[in-house]
């Protein structure tokens, strides 16, 4: 994933201080909704790389040899750093599930209004962000199924880091972001969510806390220059999305398997993945 390389550690803001006082219950209604949200979904737990462009059938079939088992792919989305995929269709989708691949299907659209990476300036959420998050869903399942991704899939919704104490661009990203989740899940899809571990995720995390409705049901995100962590992430409380995780704890690492070299992001994964029909 392009994204800028740093994840902000940022101080308490009022909105999580706030959290820390909210009564129980309200955290309980958000991971049931977590749980209900997760049914009839294909799970998996192992390792995963992710690329910014789609690799071919015959690399794919080369690094079965690696200890990947996953392989994350920039579907659609008008923010995407690599907009051409050459391999990438339905044929291939299919294929590589075949040869044993479970697929993580990204969709990188608008980013929040006060996204810090320069190249993603260009893309971002506008002055209706529900309607945008609305139309944005639409297209992520739309695209989903045209490459033979069905309904049961998690499609990972992907938000760059943004400043999350901006209170004004943090409510945008909320509303655009819950829109998204609310079309994604009114169309039988998993919405995911990838960000982050210090803003996007934090920020899921503080609105988790808060009661808030409409939340990604799996959280994919991003910590790097560490080893796998899925549970031990300062951002997310360890019982939060159980078992609807992925850490993304390296990044733009060249690996070599089966004669073909590849500049990939490493994942941990103990979430859901896409169904293929």
């Amino acid at each position: 994933m392009r994204r800028l390389k740093l994840t902000f550690a940022c101080s308490a803001t009022i909105l999580a201080a706030l959290a820390t006082l909210l009564v129980p219950s309200a955290v309980a209604d958000a991971g049931q909704e977590e749980r209900a949200a997760a049914v009839a979904v294909t799970p998996f737990k192992g390792a995963a790389f992710d690329i910014c462009n789609t690799p071919s059938l015959a690399a794919m079939r080369a690094w079965r040899s690696s200890p990947y088992r996953a392989v994350g792919i920039y579907y659609a989305g008008r923010g995407r750093h690599c907009p051409v995929q050459r391999n990438l269709n339905k044929s291939w989708v299919t294929q590589v599930h075949r040869m044993g691949w479970r697929v993580l299907p990204v969709f990188v659209g608008s980013q929040s209004p006060c996204v810090y990476a320069q190249n993603k300036k260009g893309v971002r959420i506008g002055k209706q962000p529900a309607k945008q998050g609305r139309s944005e869903g639409g297209q992520a399942v739309q695209a989903a199924r045209a490459l033979g991704i069905v309904a049961g899939s998690a499609l990972y919704l992907d938000l760059e880091a943004y400043n999350i104490g901006n209170a004004s661009c943090a409510r945008t990203t909320l509303d655009f972001v819950r829109a998204w989740n609310r079309e994604v899940r009114g169309r039988g899809y998993l919405p995911g969510f990838y960000s982050s571990a210090g803003s996007g995720v934090r920020h899921m995390e503080q609105a988790r806390l808060a009661g808030v409705k409409d939340l990604p049901a799996a959280i994919w995100f991003a910590r790097w220059h560490t080893g796998p962590a899925l549970y031990q992430e300062a951002s997310l409380r360890k019982n939060a999305w159980q078992h609807m995780r992925i850490h993304q704890y390296a990044g733009d690492a060249a690996e070599s398997h089966g004669g073909y070299r590849l500049l990939v992001d490493r994942n941990q994964v103990d979430g859901p993945v896409a169904r293929i029909g």
